[in-house]
C-alpha cells in the first residue's frame, strides 16, 4: 500500500534531498558513497624528481626510485614522475574501472607513450577511466606514468595566490588506488543536483520549484543506494520531470567547451606548453565520449608548442577539427593586451595568427576571442574588418569596478567607423560549470532582453585544470529543454554569432573605446618591458624597412623573411596580457627580457645586413649610412662615431624639398655634421653653418634659460620649469603661479591586485618630490645643443638624475632621465601644469587619437583617473596647446590643465622585485601655437605650406615619430651611395606611412607591403610618391589578401590615395624584376 501524501517543509526537504548527495555527510549510507565500489591499492609506485621539464622518451628511462602514498615531493617548479604498474582484479570484469589519483600538482597521465589525460585537483579531475567495461580478455596489467608539475593550477604563490611563488614549496601524493566506478551512480547524482539547483535557483515563489524539489524527494524515497535494482525507478522520475519542454520563446544558450589558458602568468612559459598538453588531451577525451561536444580554443602561440612538444596530441587536434569539434578561434598568435601593443603590432597578431591557422587547421577564425584583457582599443574593430572578422567575444568588463557595461550584446564602432558584432557572455565568466544556478543567471543578468535571446556559456576550468569535464556536459545535456530554463545546445561559437546576426536588427552600438574600470596600474608596471616593447616595435620596424629597400635595390639581396618572423614571434609572446602589462611573476619577466635581448641583438645583425646590401658596389672609402626610416624630411641632432670611440655632434638635414622617407650617408665617420634623409636619401656630409648654432644656456641665480629660437626653456635651481615661452609669439605655456616638470610621490596601496590596480584614492596622497637648490648645472654649451643637468633625491632610498635637452631647429624640449628606484607601493609622476583650458585631452592610440575627458563630470569620466597613450598626449585650446611626448611610457592622465606622465610603480605581488633598479626614459614637452603663414619668427615647418593652428597641423604626431624613430648612423662596409635618394614620400601631412615590409606570400619574393593610415581625422586624398622599380600597385587587407577591385594606377610615379578619418589602407607593390 502507498503511503500516504505528506506535507512538506521546504528546507527539510531540500536539505533531506542535499544531505543525499553530499561528500560530506553520511557518506556511509547516501548516494555519493556508492558512486565508487570495490577498490584497491595499485600494484607498484615508483618515482624520480627532476628539476627539467624532461620529454616523455627521456623521462622514462630514468632511475625510478620505490615511492608510497603519503610521500612529498617537490620543490617549486620541479617535476615527479610516477611509475604506476596496475593489476585490475579478476572480479572487476564487465565493470567501469578507473586509476583514482590525488595529489597536489598538476598532473598528466601517459599510457603507451602518448598523453591520454590531465589530472588535477582544482579542476575536479581526479580519476582516469582504464576501461568502460573490463573484457573477459582484456589485459589485466599495465604500467602508466604520471607527470607531476610541482605547481598548481595557479602557480605557487607564498600564502595567497598573487603573492610571489614560495620557491620552497613541498607536494604531497595522497590517493592512488584502482576502483569500480558506477555510472549509474553518477548520473542520479547529476540529475539530484540538478533538481536541487533548479528548487533554489527558481525559488518558493515558483511552481516550477516545487515541482523540482518534490521529484528530487521522490527520488530520495524510491531509491536505496545498497539496491541498484531501484535506481531506474528513480531515474525514470527525472526524465519524466527533464523531458517536460518549455516553450518556442525561451532563450537559447550556446553552451561550448573551454580552457583560458594564459600564455604566461604565475607560471613560466615552458609550464604554460605543458598545461596545454595536459588541457587538450583531457578535452579530446571528452569529444571521443560525446560526439556533440565542442570545444574553443585560442591562441596559435600555444597550439605551435604543442605541435613541436607533442606532435601525436596535436595530430589528434587537427582530427577533431577536422570533425567540427575542435574549434580554433581568436584569429590571433596570443591573446594580446588590448591597449598597449602598437597598432602596426596588433595587426601582426592577427597575420600570424590567421596564417597559422589557415596552415594548420585549413581555414581562418571568423571570430576574436580575447575574454581576459584590460581594455579593448578603439581601433580594434577596423583591425578586425582588415583581418576578415566581424565578430567579437570578450567578458572582461564585467570587473568594470564603478560603472556596469550597459551591454551582453551589441555592435561595437571603433575610430574610423568599423562596426563588428559584440557578445559578452551574460553569465560574466569563461570558466563556467554547468550549474543551474549559472544557466540561470546567464538570463537573468543579460542587458539585452527584448534585443537578443541567444547567449554564451563558456564551461571548463582554465589555466591548466583541464577545461570541462564529463559532469558537465552531462549536466548541459540534461538541461536541453526543460520547462523552467532557457534551452541549452552544445554548439559552437560559429553557430552561437550566426544566431545572433540573424536578429540583431535591435542591437545597440557603442562607439569608441572599450575602457576597463580596473587594472590601470598595467599600463606602468615593469617599466623595463615596457621600454622593451617600444623598442623593439621601433626596430623591427626599422629592419624591415631597410630590407625591403635593399630588396628594391638589390638582385643579390635575401629579404631576412625566417628571421623577422621568428623575432616578431617572440615580441608578439611578449605582448601577451600578462606579460607586456607586467602583471607575471619575476620568472616571467626576466624571461620577456631575454626575449628584447634577442630581438635587439638580432634586429642589429640584419640592420646591418640591409646597411651593407645598400652601399655594395659604391666607390670610395668607408663611411657612414644615415638612415631616416620616417616619411618626411627632417633636421636633427646626431651623436657621430670619432676614432678612439668618442662623440662629436652634428647637425643632419634631410635632403630634398617635400616629405620623404630616406637615406644619406657620410662619407667620413668622424665629421661635426652629416646630412641625413627619409627612407632612402644619401648624399655627402657637410659641416654646420653659423646660423645653425644657438646661443649657450644662460645661468643666473642658479636657474638655467635655453634657448634655440623656437622655444625658450627656464628652469629653477632645483630642475623644475617655471617657464616654457614660444619665441615668436611670447605664449607661455607653463600655467601662472606653477611649476612643470614637478615630480610627485603617491602611496600606492590597491585592494588586492598589486601589480594590476592603482586605485582612485591614491590621488589623495600626492607629495611633490622637492630638490636641493644649487643642484642645476650647464651641460652641453651651445652650438647645436644646449642642456642642463641636475640630481634628485626622490627618497632615502631613491634618486634620479636628469638632462634638459634642446637641440637647434626642435621644437621640443627633451628630458634625459635615470632613476634608481628602490620603493615598495610608491608611484612617480610628472606633473606639467598648462596655461591652457580644456574640457577635453587628446591622447594617441593604435593608429590614430581619441579624446578623453579632463574633468570628472559623471561616474564614467571620474573612472578614467588614469588612462594609457601611446607616443603622446595633448592639450590644446583654440590656437594653442601644449603636448607631453614619451619614448617608452604609457600610463598618463590630464585633470583640469595638468598632464601627468605616470613613471614608475612599486607593486610586491606577483614579483617583488618589479621596477626594483635603475631605468633610463625620455619624455618631450612640445608647446605649439597658430602663426600666420610667412612669419619670419615661424618656426621650421614640418610641412612647408600649412599653417600650424592645431596640434595636428602644428607636427605633434610627426614630433612623436621623430623622438622614438631616431635618425638611425649605420657602418657602411662599403661607401654609401654617392646620389640622395628618397623611396617613398606622401604629400599630405595627415597621411603616415607607417610600414614597409615584404609581402607574406610573394611568390617571386619580389613584392612589398606599404601599410599608411589617416592620422589627423580628416578625409583626405593624397599622392604617394615612389621611387622603386614599381610594376603593379594593388589595394590589399591587413592579411595582405588583393582586393579584386584594388588596382591603382601608377602615373609618374605617383599613387593617388583616398582616406576617410583614422582609416589604415593597405598596399601590395609588385616590384620589376630585377636586371639580370
Amino acid at each position: 500500500m502507498a503511503a500516504a501524501p505528506a506535507l512538506k517543509h521546504w528546507r527539510t526537504t531540500l536539505e533531506r534531498v542535499e544531505k543525499f548527495v553530499s561528500p560530506l555527510y553520511f557518506t556511509d549510507c547516501n548516494l555519493r558513497g556508492r558512486l565508487f565500489g570495490a577498490s584497491c591499492p595499485v600494484a607498484v609506485l615508483s618515482s624520480f624528481l627532476t628539476p627539467e621539464r624532461l620529454p616523455y622518451q627521456e623521462a622514462v628511462q630514468r632511475d625510478f626510485r620505490p615511492a608510497q602514498v603519503g610521500d612529498s615531493f617537490g620543490p617549486t617548479w620541479w617535476t615527479c614522475w610516477f611509475r604506476v604498474e596496475l593489476t585490475i582484479p579478476e572480479a572487476w570484469v564487465g565493470q567501469e574501472v578507473h586509476l583514482c589519483w590525488e595529489s597536489d600538482g598538476e598532473g598528466l597521465v601517459w599510457r603507451d607513450g602518448e598523453p591520454v589525460q590531465g589530472l588535477t585537483k582544482e579542476g575536479e579531475k581526479t580519476s582516469y577511466v582504464l576501461t568502460d567495461r573490463l573484457g573477459e580478455r582484456d589485459p589485466r596489467s599495465l604500467t602508466l606514468y604520471v607527470e607531476v608539475a610541482c605547481n598548481g593550477l595557479l602557480g605557487a604563490g607564498k600564502g595567497s595566490m598573487i603573492a610571489a611563488p614560495d620557491p620552497e614549496k613541498m607536494f604531497q601524493l595522497s590517493r592512488a588506488e584502482l576502483a569500480v566506478f558506477h555510472r549509474d551512480v553518477h548520473m542520479l547524482l547529476v540529475d539530484l543536483e540538478l533538481l536541487l539547483g533548479i528548487a533554489k535557483g527558481l525559488g518558493k515563489d515558483n511552481q516550477r520549484s516545487f515541482q523540482a524539489l518534490y521529484t528530487a524527494n521522490q527520488m530520495v524515497n524510491v531509491c536505496d543506494p545498497d539496491q541498484p535494482e531501484t535506481f531506474p525507478v528513480a531515474q525514470a522520475l527525472a526524465s519524466r520531470f527533464f523531458g517536460q519542454h518549455g516553450g518556442e520563446s525561451q532563450h537559447t544558450i550556446h553552451a561550448t567547451g573551454h580552457c583560458h589558458i594564459d600564455t604566461a602568468w604565475l607560471w613560466p612559459f615552458k609550464e604554460t606548453v605543458r598545461k596545454c598538453a595536459r588541457s587538450w588531451v583531457t578535452a579530446l577525451q571528452l569529444m571521443e565520449r560525446n560526439p556533440e561536444f565542442i570545444f574553443a580554443c585560442s591562441q596559435a602561440q600555444q597550439l605551435e608548442w604543442v605541435k613541436s612538444r607533442y606532435p601525436g596530441l596535436y595530430s589528434r587536434l587537427q582530427e577533431f577539427a577536422c570533425r567540427g569539434q575542435f574549434v580554433p578561434v581568436g584569429g590571433t598568435w596570443v591573446e594580446m593586451d588590448g591597449n598597449l601593443p602598437s597598432g602596426e603590432a596588433m595587426v601582426r597578431q592577427f597575420l600570424q595568427g590567421q596564417n597559422f591557422f589557415l596552415q594548420e587547421f585549413g581555414k581562418m577564425c571568423s571570430e576574436f576571442w580575447l575574454p581576459d584583457t584590460f581594455g579593448y582599443s578603439a581601433q580594434l574593430p577596423q583591425i578586425m574588418h582588415g583581418c576578415g572578422i566581424r565578430r567579437f567575444l570578450s567578458q572582461k568588463l564585467s570587473w568594470n569596478l564603478v560603472n556596469s557595461f550597459p551591454h551582453h550584446t551589441f555592435f561595437w564602432e571603433g575610430l574610423d567607423g568599423s562596426r563588428v558584432l559584440v557578445h559578452f557572455p551574460p553569465g560574466d565568466s569563461y570558466g563556467m560549470q554547468g550549474s543551474v544556478e549559472e544557466v540561470l543567471k546567464t538570463v537573468a543578468n543579460n542587458r539585452d532582453k527584448g534585443r537578443a535571446n541567444h547567449s554564451a556559456f563558456l564551461f571548463g576550468f582554465g589555466d591548466g585544470g583541464g577545461g570541462p569535464t564529463q559532469t558537465m556536459l552531462d549536466r548541459l545535456k540534461r538541461l536541453s529543454n526543460t520547462d523552467g530554463l532557457p534551452r541549452v545546445q552544445l554548439s559552437s561559437p560559429r553557430q552561437l554569432f550566426s544566431a545572433l546576426e540573424s536578429d540583431s536588427e535591435q542591437l545597440c552600438t557603442w562607439v569608441g573605446e572599450l575602457f576597463l574600470e580596473l587594472h590601470n596600474g598595467t599600463y606602468t608596471t615593469h617599466a623595463q618591458i615596457k621600454k622593451g616593447n617600444r623598442e623593439c616595435e621601433r626596430i623591427l620596424h626599422d629592419v624591415e624597412l631597410l630590407s625591403s629597400l635593399a630588396l628594391a635595390r638589390s638582385a643579390q639581396f635575401l629579404y631576412p623573411a625566417a628571421q623577422l618572423q621568428h623575432l616578431w614571434r617572440l615580441l608578439l609572446l611578449n605582448q601577451f596580457h600578462d606579460v607586456v602589462t607586467g602583471s607575471c611573476i619575476q620568472m616571467v619577466a626576466e624571461e620577456a627580457m631575454c626575449h628584447y635581448e634577442d630581438i635587439r641583438s638580432h634586429g642589429n645583425t640584419l640592420l646591418s645586413a640591409a646597411a651593407a646590401a645598400l652601399c655594395a658596389g659604391e666607390p670610395g672609402p668607408e663611411g657612414l649610412l644615415i638612415v631616416n626610416t620616417l616619411p618626411w624630411k627632417r633636421t636633427e641632432v646626431m651623436a657621430l662615431p670619432k676614432p678612439g670611440g668618442a662623440h662629436s655632434l652634428g647637425l643632419t638635414p634631410s635632403p630634398g624639398d617635400s616629405a620623404q622617407h630616406g637615406l644619406c650617408s657620410c662619407s667620413s665617420p668622424n665629421l661635426a655634421a652629416a646630412p641625413a634623409a627619409p627612407a632612402a636619401c644619401v648624399r655627402s656630409a657637410r659641416a654646420p653653418t653659423d646660423s645653425a648654432s644657438r646661443p649657450p644656456p644662460t645661468k643666473t641665480d642658479g636657474s638655467v634659460t635655453l634657448d634655440n629660437g623656437i622655444i625658450r626653456v627656464k628652469l629653477d635651481p632645483t630642475g623644475r620649469l617655471t617657464s616654457l615661452v614660444l619665441v615668436a609669439s611670447g605664449r607661455e605655456a607653463i600655467a601662472e603661479g606653477a611649476v612643470g616638470n614637478q615630480f610627485v610621490l603617491f602611496d600606492d596601496v590597491p585592494l588586492y591586485w598589486d601589480a594590476w590596480d592603482v586605485m582612485d584614492y591614491h590621488l589623495e596622497t600626492r607629495k611633490p618630490v622637492l630638490g636641493q637648490a644649487g643642484t642645476l648645472a650647464v651641460g652641453t654649451e651651445g652650438g647645436l645643443r644646449g642642456s642642463a643637468w641636475f640630481l634628485l633625491q626622490i627618497s632615502p632610498n631613491s634618486r634620479l638624475s636628469q638632462e634638459v635637452v634642446l637641440d637647434v631647429g626642435c621644437p621640443y624640449v627633451r628630458f634625459h632621465t635615470e632613476v634608481h628606484w628602490h620603493e615598495a607601493h610608491k608611484f612617480l609622476k610628472v606633473e606639467f601644469p598648462a596655461r591652457v583650458r580644456s574640457s577635453q585631452a587628446t591622447y594617441e592610440i593604435q593608429f590614430g587619437h581619441l579624446q578623453r575627458p579632463t574633468h570628472y563630470n559623471t561616474s564614467w569620466d571620474w573612472a578614467r583617473f588614469e588612462v594609457w597613450a601611446h607616443r603622446w598626449m595633448d592639450l590644446s585650446e583654440h590656437g594653442f596647446g601644449l603636448a607631453l611626448l614619451n619614448d617608452c611610457k604609457y600610463g598618463a592622465s590630464v585633470r583640469g590643465s595638468i598632464l601627468s606622465l605616470s613613471l614608475l610603480r612599486a607593486p610586491k605581488a606577483p614579483d617583488a622585485t618589479a621596477d626594483t633598479g635603475r631605468h633610463e626614459f625620455t619624455y618631450a614637452l612640445m608647446p605649439h601655437k597658430g602663426t600666420r603663414e610667412g612669419s619670419p619668427h615661424s618656426p621650421p615647418a614640418l610641412f612647408p605650406g600649412r599653417t600650424p593652428g592645431s596640434f595636428q597641423d602644428a607636427g605633434v604626431i610627426q614630433a612623436a615619430y621623430s623622438l622614438n624613430f631616431p635618425l638611425l648612423a649605420l657602418p657602411a662596409p662599403s661607401p654609401a651611395p654617392a646620389t640622395s635618394w628618397s623611396a617613398f614620400s606622401v604629400s599630405s601631412p595627415a597621411v603616415l606611412l607607417e610600414t614597409v615590409k615584404q609581402a607574406e606570400s610573394s611568390p617571386q619574393r619580389r613584392s612589398l607591403v606599404l601599410r599608411l593610415y589617416e592620422a589627423h581625422g580628416s578625409h583626405v586624398d593624397c599622392w604617394l610618391h615612389l621611387s622603386l622599380p614599381v610594376q603593379e600597385a594593388i589595394l590589399c587587407d591587413l592579411l595582405e589578401r588583393p582586393d579584386p577591385a584594388g588596382h591603382l594606377t601608377l602615373r609618374d610615379s605617383r599613387l593617388k590615395l583616398t582616406f576617410s578619418p583614422f582609416q589604415v589602407l593597405s598596399l601590395l607593390l609588385v616590384l620589376q624584376p630585377p636586371p639580370h
